[in-house]
């Protein structure tokens, strides 16, 4: 694959579809390479978790703590997931922020995760903020159903790759 060559706070939407231009996430870095996934727009780079949202002719730096394909776990709660998608920030509705105690509410200016989760007796799509996960260092694999649609567990590094076909 092609190599473009970009400034920092370039954005390349160009290799995105339409829809994907400026409802999700972009890299700073448009570097086309083998083993560089996209998800949804998202170009994660170990090691360089920088990210910028775009809406319209708004672009905002994010710092997300955790790429897709990671495993985390709740802080307090007893569940663990797979991460598929990052927002900057909160980016669900103010009812099911509301819904949250107050006093248990986390910030809205940092990064949210969507999981496949599971906890002991089911699996369900989770919307976590960066504030109450931790990494899942137990190297098992998530039951969740919809895991093998996306991901591949890589039994050697004890973690999710995105299946190959999905990949940007």
């Amino acid at each position: 694959p092609e190599k473009r060559q970009h400034e920092p706070n370039d954005v390349c939407h160009d290799s995105f579809p339409e829809a994907l231009r400026f409802k999700h996430l972009l890299a700073a870095s448009c570097a086309v390479k083998p083993n560089r996934p996209y998800w949804k727009g998202l170009e994660f780079q170990r090691g360089s978790p920088h990210l910028l949202h775009m809406e319209k002719n708004h672009v905002k730096t994010a710092m997300a703590r955790y790429a897709i394909g990671d495993l985390v776990r709740h802080r307090i709660y007893p569940f663990r997931g797979v991460i598929f998608d990052v927002d900057p920030e909160f980016a669900n509705s103010e009812e099911w922020y509301e819904a949250i105690p107050e006093e248990m509410r986390p910030r809205k200016d940092q990064p949210f995760y969507h999981l496949f989760a599971e906890n002991a007796d089911t699996e369900y799509v989770a919307y976590v903020s960066e504030q109450n996960l931790v990494p899942d260092d137990s190297g098992e694999p998530v039951r969740h159903p919809q895991v093998p649609d996306v991901f591949e567990w890589v039994s050697d590094s004890r973690r999710y790759s995105i299946r190959p076909g999905l990949e940007h």
